[in-house]
């Protein structure tokens, strides 16, 4: 039996995925479960297992094509028949019933039934219309995966119903314009005889392209099952009927650029560029953002890194300033817990998180993502450190799943790693505050009355100002900066 797999809904309403590459091809044996393709949403690239066992018929999307949720992408031919579920179609259709009384059909005949779908068995007219019989129970359209709906259908009469319907409703064919019945008249011309009608057999998006290029299918020849018309066939006409425009060598003018020299790209808009740019633009024009800057002596912050990394409960992770910058995020939200909240525009109230979904922006080959280490204000320092660089690791993989990305309560970006000082991030939506970091850099600084060349970074803290007002949004950064200046504070307010 043959089986079509269509593509699911990995997470959180997503309409559409790039089938980024194939495991197999055709003639594969699959096995239940065995990973056949890795597809990039919105958010990350997610690998899909196949559900049964069988071998690969067909790869209905090819490497790079965007697909709709819904929409098959593989064909399988399994051993033995089975009930369909939300993930698949069974492309085989049951067999006629026959019988002595059963009129015979052509191959043909057969081939354009399976290829237009059959009106209602009772009646070859739509109900209402010349007398037809009352509306049946048919089949509805529904959801793709969520099985069939029944129902009653009511339409209403068109207009020039013939009184005897086609008797093959299933045979799609080109009309010509009828005849006008001739009038009596002194001087008539004879009535020019009436084309014969030409059958096509071609399906409804095939037809669609012939339309939308211009190409006659009555002049076409199928190379399909059948003699049917396939896109292949529609393009080559199409092809064939364009005349070749004349080659010209390009005229160079002194001076000039070359002619043939691109000064332009355009770059389609998708998957996680596509969820960024939205995302962006909602919270830029939705959170009224403010943002703040604060200089911080990070000296002392580097010695603790320095020492960390000797000690044996960090021998097997990276440890960097941003693990005491993390730190003193989650512990400046637990002394402000406004900061850690968000905005609910439907029931108008502020919903504030006593827990924290810390999110680590992340710059990747495909784009800005930003997981988060999830209920982070209950790890210790070493899990800290480990959550902070396997999320690092995935992300640099492009292996972040959707679930990773999602629930998120206050981010940190660290934009030092550029080589620049600071700026003004956008919050993450459905989150009231952003903290970006800048390199650490040595720097002129006062101490203790002198002169002194320390380690100084810049902190800049945007917030949402519907929630957080400058005082509250001044008493955070000022105590994550002073925990980041003498980091015995982190011990003295945890």
């Amino acid at each position: 039996m043959r089986r079509e797999f269509k593509l699911p809904d990995v997470g959180e309403g997503l309409t559409e995925a790039e089938i980024v590459r194939w495991h197999v091809k055709a003639g594969d044996d699959v096995k239940v479960n065995q990973i056949v393709v890795e597809i990039e949403t919105a958010k990350s690239i997610v690998e899909l297992p196949i559900p049964w066992d069988g071998v690969v018929a067909d790869l209905m999307a090819g490497e790079g094509d965007t697909v709709d949720v819904g929409a098959p992408i593989i064909a399988v031919e399994t051993s033995e028949p089975g009930a369909g579920g939300p993930g698949e179609t069974t492309a085989a259709r049951p067999k006629a019933v026959t019988g002595a009384g059963a009129p015979a059909r052509s191959t043909v005949e057969a081939l354009a039934d399976d290829l237009v779908p059959k009106p209602p068995a009772e009646g070859a007219v739509e109900p209402g219309a010349h007398g037809s019989p009352a509306p049946k129970e048919e089949r509805q359209a529904v959801l793709v995966g969520y099985g069939v709906k029944t129902g009653t259908t009511k339409r209403r009469p068109r207009k020039g119903i013939p009184a005897n319907p086609v008797a093959n409703p299933s045979r799609v064919e080109l009309d010509t314009p009828p005849a006008q019945p001739s009038q009596p008249a002194p001087q008539a011309a004879p009535a020019a005889p009436t084309p014969a009608r030409v059958a096509v057999l071609a399906k409804p998006p095939v037809r669609k392209l012939a339309k939308d290029l211009g190409v006659d299918l009555t002049a076409v020849t199928g190379t399909g099952p059948q003699g049917s018309i396939t896109r292949d066939d529609i393009q080559a006409a199409a092809s064939a009927e364009e005349p070749a425009a004349p080659v010209q060598a390009p005229v160079q003018v002194p001076g000039q650029r070359p002619v043939g020299e691109q000064r332009e790209e355009r770059v389609p808009v998708k998957g996680v560029r596509k969820m960024t740019a939205r995302a962006m633009v909602t919270s830029a024009f939705t959170a009224p953002h403010v943002t703040e800057f604060l200089q911080v002596d990070m000296t002392l912050t580097m010695e603790a890194v320095q020492r960390l990394r000797t000690m044996a409960e960090f021998a097997e992770v990276k440890v960097s300033p941003l693990l005491l910058v993390a730190r003193a995020v989650l512990t400046a939200a637990r002394r402000h817990p406004m900061i850690n909240s968000s905005w609910d525009e439907e029931t108008q109230e502020i919903v504030v998180k006593h827990y924290v979904n810390l999110g680590i922006a992340a710059a990747t080959p495909r784009g800005l993502v930003v997981p988060n280490v999830k209920n982070a204000h209950e790890l210790s320092l070493p899990g800290l450190a480990r959550e902070l660089a396997q999320l690092a690791e995935t992300a640099r993989a492009g292996r972040t799943q959707p679930a990773e990305m999602s629930g998120g309560t206050i981010t940190i970006s660290n934009v030092g790693v550029f080589g620049v000082d600071g700026g003004t991030p956008i919050i993450n939506p459905g989150e009231s505050a952003i903290l970006a970091v800048g390199q650490v850099r040595d720097m002129p600084w006062v101490v203790d009355g002198a002169l002194a060349v320390r380690k100084v970074a810049t902190l800049s803290l945007s917030f949402d100002h519907r929630i957080v007002d400058g005082e509250l949004g001044s008493m955070f950064l000022r105590d994550v900066g002073a925990m980041l200046e003498d980091p015995v504070r982190m011990l003295a307010w945890s």
